[in-house]
């Protein structure tokens, strides 16, 4: 039987790996080895391994390998903690293939042990543009990877480019846009966000509709984080609208962006905003589905809000140069900016649903495509 290890590193991993994971459970070829590892282990990011394990998967391996700081160099000291982590892990399941997912520093570090310990290694959402260190990231581990299952045919061109062989890329589409289809076909919001899930702030009334925040620090603009989430908090807080405000991944410069969090919730105390951990990706995805519009530099503003039809306030450069539909207005960090793009994209209601980043059943071509591909470990650009 062939032994598939996914690495889950963060909150986002898991959203856009759980409906793969699956229909891997579900194969009686596959033995799936989960390992949850980084923030995915930390109450204070959500605790994502007890939702791994609520929804009846295994966890095979736990790696702890985050270092405090949430700085460039804790990035970095965080990545070589990882590799070594990591590796043991790796040593102690054996697997005949490693899959790592996205541009987080974490898969680096997946990605990184699998190669030299000559595993072939499987990356998913190679291809894509954006800003920040994330694009050095993928690209590298683009590089590192025997097979890409990619989101979209674009991503699959660009990974060619990058001298990789037709035969090892394969476009799967997003798994994350299975659970959005899910959502699409039972909508209904039939939960209190702050009843089931609790967070922090005002008690707020969502009958009239409100806002969903989604914000994190931009690796290379670190040093701004702190102003940046700021200009956000005085527009969202500004509008009236009552927001569901997500906390931020643990990259660098989310420190700041935490501290600018709690600094404005003292100084102003705002009547309309509530401020949550996590959500499970369905839950989460049924609270975006019913929001007016989502606000901040998520692509949960790109990939999903796109499929669902939700009008988008996207901010600053994190997500420069992701292929986006036309549910996206773009503005710059600056209050006044966000404030206007608010009200524009709050009063559009819902977009018709773009099926740019999937259809919605890439959970299963990723399952049949891990179980059919050859174990390759040997690579040499092809031009």
């Amino acid at each position: 039987m062939r032994k598939v290890c996914v690495v889950i590193t963060a909150r986002p991993s898991y959203s856009r790996i759980r409906t793969a994971l699956e229909a891997l459970k579900a194969r009686d070829d596959i033995e799936l080895q989960i390992v949850a590892a980084a923030s995915a282990l930390l109450d204070r990011y959500g605790s994502v391994v007890d939702e791994i394990e609520r929804d009846g998967f295994e966890v095979a391996s736990k790696v702890y390998m985050v270092l405090e700081g949430e700085q460039p160099s804790t990035m970095a000291k965080t990545t070589g903690l990882g590799m070594i982590e990591l590796a043991t892990a790796l040593e102690n399941l054996q697997p005949d293939f490693v899959v790592t997912i996205a541009d987080r520093h974490e898969t680096l570090a997946t990605a990184v042990a699998a190669a030299y310990m000559n595993i072939p290694l499987v990356h998913i959402q190679g291809g894509e543009i954006t800003g920040s260190i994330d694009e050095k990231v993928r690209h590298a581990i683009t590089k590192l990877a025997d097979y890409h299952l990619v989101s979209t045919a674009q991503a699959g061109v660009r990974v060619q480019r990058m001298g990789e062989v037709p035969e090892t890329v394969i476009v799967t589409g997003c798994p994350w846009i299975d659970i959005a289809a899910g959502v699409l076909e039972k909508p209904e919001l039939d939960f209190d966000p702050m009843k089931k899930y609790g967070g922090v702030g005002a008690p707020l009334d969502l009958a009239a509709g409100y806002l969903v925040v989604l914000q994190h620090s931009v690796t290379t603009e670190h040093d701004l984080a702190r102003t940046q989430v700021q200009e956000t908090l005085h527009a969202v807080a500004g509008s009236g609208i009552p927001t569901l405000w997500f906390w931020p991944n643990p990259d660098a410069g989310s420190d700041g962006t935490s501290r600018g969090i709690r600094a404005f919730r003292e100084a102003h105390d705002p009547a309309n905003l509530h401020f949550f951990k996590n959500m499970s990706p369905t839950d989460f995805l049924r609270v975006v589905y019913h929001a007016r519009c989502l606000v901040g530099n998520s692509s949960a503003g790109i990939r999903e809000c796109s499929f669902l039809g939700v009008p988008v306030v996207n901010i600053g450069t994190r997500q420069a140069g992701r292929d986006r539909g036309a549910n996206v207005l773009d503005v710059p960090h600056e209050r006044g900016a966000i404030a206007e793009a608010i009200r524009m994209q709050a009063a559009k209601g819902r977009l018709r649903s773009d099926a740019l980043y999937g259809d919605g059943a890439a959970g299963p071509r990723i399952a049949a495509a891990l179980a059919r591909i050859e174990p390759r470990i040997e690579k040499r650009l092809d031009y």
